[in-house]
Parts: structure tokens; C-alpha cells; sequence
């Protein structure tokens, strides 16, 4: 039986699998370098799934949120939504 993870859950298994993806994108790269295609491909592969499982959380997480706060969402002209999406139109 597959448990339900909290937002916060979420969200830490969503790193740990951006971690794990990155540690097979630096294996990837590594055998690239030393023409070892075949593992490369592999290491690729495998840090791609890695990839989904984290995207795949932060988006429950997202679910869980709207869900469980949805209400208590900030308002969209509060100070603290003016500065967060400053810093994204900053970028």
C-alpha cells in the first residue's frame, strides 16, 4: 500500500531525487569523456527518471498545498507576493 506523503514530504523527496539526477548526469559525463557511449546513454537514462520523480513531486506537493491552504494563500497584491513575483520578473 503506497503511503500519502505531506506537501513538506513532497518536496524533500522531489531533492533527493534532483540530487540523484544530478550524481548520473556527472557519471554520464564522466564516461561521454572517456567515449564509453554505451554508460553514458545509460547514466542518462536513469538520471531522466530521476528527473520525472522529482518533477512528478514537486507537482503533488503544488496539489497538497492548494489543497490543504488553498484559502490561506496570500493575496496576490500582498507585500510579500509583490516582492516574489519582482524576483521572478528579475530574472
Amino acid at each position: 500500500m503506497t503511503r500519502m506523503f505531506t506537501g513538506k514530504e513532497h518536496h524533500l523527496a522531489a531533492a533527493d531525487h534532483h540530487e540523484h539526477a544530478a550524481r548520473h548526469h556527472r557519471l554520464a559525463s564522466k564516461h561521454y569523456e572517456e567515449r564509453d557511449y554505451a554508460h553514458a546513454a545509460h547514466q542518462a537514462l536513469i538520471a531522466h527518471g530521476h528527473t520525472q520523480q522529482a518533477i512528478r513531486h514537486g507537482n503533488e506537493a503544488t496539489k497538497y498545498h492548494v489543497e490543504h491552504h488553498g484559502k490561506d494563500s496570500p493575496a496576490e497584491d500582498s507585500p510579500a507576493m509583490e516582492k516574489i513575483n519582482q524576483e521572478g520578473s528579475d530574472q
